[in-house]
C-alpha cells in the first residue's frame, strides 16, 4: 500500500500506490519531487539510521486482484531523494507487509506463495524464508526482541505467530479478514484489525492466544496505539471514519467522521505523542489529520489524481 510520512525537515513523504512512486511534499502539501519505484508499492519502512526507505513493490493495486504481481523491494536514499537500488524477492511474489528487526534485517510478507522473508538489506539478499501455514499473508509485526513475528492471514482468518530462530509456527484464530496489527507499548499484547467484522482481536504475545475482541466500528483496517497503551486507534474502511477504543474496557471511546462520501479509508498512524491520527483516502487522493483530544479534523489536503495515498505517520 502507499504510505505517507511527515519529515521534520519540512516535507511530507507519500508513497503513491497508483503512480508507483515516492513523493516528497512541502509542509503545505505541495509536491516537490517524485522518485519512481517499481509497480504499485504497498508499504514502507525506514532503515535503523533513518537514511534509507524500503518499499514493498507488490505489483497490484489491491489484494483482491489476481496476477503474479511484482517481486522487489525498492531502496530510496531520503537525503538524495533518489532510488539507489532494489532487492529481489525472486520466486516470492507480491510482497506486501514489511517491518524492521533490531539487527537491521527486514521482514517481508508475500502473497504468492504465502511466506515470510528475512532480508539482509546490506547484502540485498534473502537470508531465510518461513512458511506461514495461512492464506494470503498481509501485514507483519515483529516482537521487540526480534524473536517472533506475527503475520495476518487475510483469507484464512488467522494470525501466524512465527518463532524466527526455529521457524516454528503457531496459528491463532481471529475474526474474518485480519489485516493491520500493532503491539502494545509493553509488548505483551498484539492488536489486530478484523476487516470484515466490528472488532479488534487482542492476542497474548506470550501464549499466542486470542484473549478477547475489542469493539470497533465496521471494517477496521489499520491500527496504532497511544504511547500509554490506553487506546487503540484505527481507520474504518466501510464507515470512512477514525475511531479509538479503550483497551481497559474494550469499548469504543471516540470517533471522528471523515468527509468521504466516496472512496475508502485505508490507513491509520499516530503522531509520536498519540494526539494526532493520520488517515488517507486512497480513491479520493486525500489525507486527513485528526486531533483525538479535539475530536475533529485539523488538516485535509489533496494529492494529484490517481496517486493513491495510504498509511501515514509523523517522523521526528
Amino acid at each position: 500500500m502507499p504510505s505517507l510520512l511527515l519529515l521534520a525537515a519540512s516535507a511530507w513523504l507519500v508513497l503513491h500506490k497508483g503512480d508507483s512512486s515516492l513523493g516528497f511534499y512541502s509542509a503545505d502539501g505541495q509536491l516537490e519531487t517524485r522518485v519512481a519505484v517499481n509497480a504499485h508499492p504497498h508499504e514502507m519502512v525506514r532503515s535503523a539510521d533513518g537514511k534509507l526507505l524500503y518499499t514493498t513493490d507488490n505489483g497490484t493495486m489491491r489484494i483482491e486482484q489476481a496476477g503474479r504481481g511484482g517481486n522487489t523491494v525498492s531502496i530510496i536514499d531520503l537525503a538524495r531523494r533518489e532510488k539507489i537500488g532494489e532487492i529481489s524477492t525472486g520466486e516470492y511474489r507480491r510482497p506486501h507487509g514489511i517491518t524492521r528487526l533490531p539487527d537491521g534485517h527486514l521482514l517481508v510478507s508475500t502473497e504468492l506463495p504465502d511466506a515470510l522473508l528475512r532480508i539482509d538489506p546490506v547484502r540485498r539478499a534473502i537470508v531465510r524464508t518461513y512458511q506461514t501455514q495461512g492464506k494470503t499473508a498481509h501485514m507483519v509485526t515483529a516482537s521487540r526482541d526480534g524473536q517472533w513475528a506475527w503475520v495476518s492471514n487475510s483469507t484464512s482468518s488467522n494470525v501466524s505467530a512465527i518463532h524466527l530462530p526455529t521457524g516454528e509456527v503457531k496459528l491463532i484464530p481471529t475474526g474474518p479478514r485480519p489485516e493491520g496489527s500493532v503491539l502494545s507499548p509493553d509488548g505483551k499484547r498484539l492488536y489486530v484489525c478484523q476487516r470484515e467484522s466490528h472488532g479488534i482481536a487482542e492476542i497474548d504475545t506470550a501464549t499466542h492466544r486470542l484473549l478477547r475482541t475489542l469493539d470497533s466500528g465496521p471494517g477496521p483496517v489499520r491500527i496504532d496505539v497511544t504511547p500509554d497503551g490506553r487506546y487503540v486507534v484505527y481507520g474504518l474502511l466501510d464507515e470512512k471514519a477514525v475511531g479509538w477504543t479503550d483497551t481497559k474496557t474494550g469499548k469504543v471511546a471516540g470517533r471522528v467522521e471523515l468527509p468521504a462520501p466516496l472512496g475508502q479509508i485505508v490507513s491509520l498512524h499516530l503522531s509520536p505523542d498519540g494526539k494526532l491520527a493520520y488517515a488517507a483516502n486512497e480513491n479520493l487522493d486525500k489525507v486527513y489529520t485528526v486531533s483525538l483530544p479535539a475530536r475533529r479534523i485539523v488538516k485535509e489536503w489533496t494529492l494529484p489524481k490517481g496517486f493513491g495515498p495510504d498509511p501515514a505517520m509523523e517522523l521526528p
